[in-house]
């Protein structure tokens, strides 16, 4: 049985509409990205940072392949195509009580698919003058 979260996640990823992420959002969750140094810390920034990813992998090649769901977190692999490059990563995403996210973290693999992503989301996040070192 999917949590949820899991589900309302997965809606999030389909629309892509940023207030569904104030909604599922805790106030102080921490995102871990695979292309800056140190978490960030705080809903806007996580809000920020989600939304520059899906303005970067989110495209017709974008799904999730597997799922592992427990009591209050899960792990969600997913493939996409940027550029030629296919890209693997991993949403490991936590939740608390009150069934909001309060630690979200993404690991990606190779290591072709890693600097092609910095790249891409230094050209966004730069918009948003947060950089990626």
């Amino acid at each position: 049985m999917t949590h949820k979260l899991v589900a309302d996640w997965h809606r999030v990823v389909a629309t892509g509409k940023r207030e569904l992420l104030d909604e599922i959002l805790s106030e102080d969750v921490v995102f871990h990205s695979p292309v800056v140094h140190s978490p960030q810390r705080g809903k806007e920034l996580a809000i920020k940072y989600l939304s520059s990813a899906f303005y970067v992998i989110k495209n017709e090649s974008f799904r999730y392949v597997r799922e592992i769901v427990g009591e209050c977190d899960a792990a969600l692999e997913f493939v996409t195509e940027i550029d030629g490059i296919v890209i693997n990563g991993v949403d490991l995403i936590k939740w608390d009580d009150e069934g909001k996210i309060v630690d979200f973290k993404v690991m990606v693999r190779p290591l072709k698919a890693i600097n092609l992503l910095h790249q891409k989301m230094a050209e966004i996040l730069e918009r948003f003058n947060l950089g990626t070192a």
